[in-house]
């Protein structure tokens, strides 16, 4: 099968391969752990207890965002470091946290480099190579609510069609009444999900922030964990056949190559 393929491609047939009308996968989580690096522990002596809570990170949101990259066999890009010691989703000086301003200038550079500049890199090198091989690329940016209290939010930037398509395809398939479901355009948006929105076409790039509250990881309810992301996995396998992009890239030839 590959050797005819290959043959059509040198004698400058058209090829329409099958993934070129399908949907890619993107996992993001951002606030994923609460680790803070050996270099930069002091600054957060005397207030371990604050790293470890919700403000220090989001807890469930890893958990969650690896069970939805195995489901979809993509590989997760998630953040390495606690927000309190640079804020992925910002910019300038919102980035960092009371802890991390006090940190010198260059020191706060450096951590850029190190953690954000990486891991912003790789979600635009994601997004950019999908969209050359496939129809549309959507974005789960997956996140563990503390201001919540048993809710799943759906919320897609204002005025995009696709995006808003998949949350209301995916809401459509989850088929429960005991579950406070919300889908909604964003309110508020981080600085990390607008430049992505803004950088890409909204018409192949929908970019979704799942937000799930804590008490369901911390508590078990009012859903037990586990089977709050069977729900959620489940009902986007089935979402995303509902949903097709307006149209597919224009098929490879030779030329093209």
């Amino acid at each position: 099968m590959r050797i005819a393929l290959w043959l059509k491609v040198r004698q400058g047939e058209s090829i329409q391969p099958s993934f070129k009308s399908m949907t890619a996968f993107l996992f993001s989580c951002e606030n994923a752990t609460c680790a803070v690096p050996e270099a930069y522990r002091e600054i957060f002596r005397g207030s371990e207890e604050v790293v470890a809570s919700a403000e220090g990170w989001e807890p469930g949101s890893l958990s969650l965002a690896q069970a939805f990259a195995m489901r979809f066999r993509t590989p997760l890009v998630h953040g390495d470091v606690t927000r309190l010691l640079i804020d992925f989703e910002k910019d300038g000086d919102e980035r960092w946290s009371r802890f991390s301003m006090k940190l010198p200038e260059a020191t706060r550079v450096k951590v850029a480099d190190r953690h954000e500049r990486p891991f912003r890199a790789l979600l635009r090198q994601r997004i950019g190579e999908d969209l050359r091989r496939y129809a549309a690329v959507l974005h789960i940016m997956v996140h563990a609510d503390s201001g919540t209290d048993g809710r799943v939010t759906l919320e897609f930037p204002q005025g995009a069609v696709l995006a808003e398509k998949f949350a209301t395809a995916w809401r459509a398939r989850m088929v429960v009444e005991d579950l406070n479901i919300r889908v909604a355009p964003l309110v508020w948006d981080e600085a990390l999900g607008m430049g992505l929105s803004q950088e890409f076409p909204a018409e192949k790039y929908a970019r979704i922030r799942l937000g799930v509250s804590q008490t369901f990881f911390l508590e078990g309810r009012p859903w037990r964990w586990e089977k709050l992301k069977k729900l959620l996995l489940d009902s986007l396998a089935l979402a995303v056949e509902d949903v097709r992009p307006v149209s597919a890239p224009e098929s490879l030839s030779i030329g093209q190559c």
